[in-house]
């Protein structure tokens, strides 16, 4: 019976985040865990008049792999994409391509039955676009971007003429978008990033979650240089980013600021990252949010009560948003 209960936020789903006319070619990229998720959404497309198409795939092997070359194909034809998928494909060629092409994509990365009821998908998205598009223009103005944390995070990043990225869950032709979270993030830089990553809240890949003990990441020129602590999970983020055999797996690739006053800490990749007081660096693949560098993975390292100050101005602080 939870396909009744998935049906209000489906309609969400195709209604406020992508505003699905009838008629538009309407794609949903899934794999064989995500079905049912997939077949909700399809059927609040097809009610409102939308052509349909569900693609179905083997799982990926690693959060950023690409998608079949046939998938990629098809996500270029599309007016809309829906991608609820195990491993996240949104930092892809595959989805960089379709959204150059006008597509609005909304990104479901690891979601899961319940969050097609409650939690992130339940906030009142339009009221919250404004502050989210506010953080990501002054991360678009700004040059010199600095986060600490009471954890001991204490980052300096380069934000000179890149772009600010507002994903608040509502998408225009050329857009993405991930769903619940709501977040503004940056691509620094390369090689710009220095300092020290306390991450101790979740790091929502590798069936690591929600984090016990704090990793700590030492980061010089733009990349990691160390990873300390953390127990069994710093062990299995050191061994997973080692094995890919790529330094571009070091790359810091984001600063982003969750919104989502909704959101709650879960583990699960697109809850977490939206939580309102919590700001995460992403490292590894960087083209899908202003950056140049393409690798294995992309993975997030989500840390809570940022202070975050953009040019000697503070603009996040803690649980506040000043702009």
């Amino acid at each position: 019976m939870k396909e009744i209960l998935m049906a209000r936020g489906a309609r969400t789903l195709v209604d406020t985040c992508s505003a699905v006319k009838a008629g538009e070619k309407v794609l949903i990229v899934t794999d064989m865990t995500k079905t049912t998720i997939a077949q909700a959404v399809a059927a609040a497309a097809y009610e409102r008049g939308a052509e349909v198409v569900i693609t179905v795939m083997e799982p990926r092997e690693r959060a950023g792999q690409e998608p079949p070359e046939t998938v990629a194909a098809a996500m270029k034809a599309a007016d809309v994409i829906f991608s609820p998928v195990s491993f996240s494909i949104t930092h892809t060629h595959a989805v960089k391509n379709a959204v150059m092409l006008g597509a609005r994509a909304i990104v479901m990365t690891d979601f899961t039955e319940e969050m097609m009821i409650k939690g992130g998908i339940e906030a009142d998205f339009r009221a919250i676009k404004p502050v989210c598009q506010g953080v990501a223009n002054t991360f678009a103005a700004g040059n010199k971007v600095h986060i600490t944390t009471p954890a001991g995070t204490d980052l300096w990043l380069d934000a000179t003429g890149r772009r600010g990225n507002a994903l608040y869950c509502i998408v225009e032709p050329g857009q993405f978008s991930t769903i619940p979270t709501i977040e503004a993030n940056f691509s620094p830089l390369e090689d710009s990033a220095e300092g020290t990553i306390v991450c101790d809240a979740s790091i929502p890949y590798l069936d690591i979650g929600i984090i016990r003990e704090p990793i700590t990441v030492k980061v010089k020129k733009g990349y990691i240089t160390e990873i300390i602590g953390g127990g069994v999970q710093g062990e299995k983020l050191r061994h997973n980013l080692a094995s890919q055999n790529d330094r571009n797996v070091y790359n810091i690739a984001e600063l982003g600021v969750g919104l989502n006053p909704k959101c709650q800490m879960c583990g699960i990749m697109l809850e977490d990252e939206g939580v309102k007081g919590t700001a995460h660096i992403g490292i590894g693949t960087s083209i899908t949010l202003g950056g140049v560098r393409k690798a294995p993975i992309h993975y997030d390292l989500i840390m809570w009560n940022p202070t975050i100050t953009v040019d000697d101005k503070i603009v996040i602080d803690k649980m506040n948003v000043n702009l």
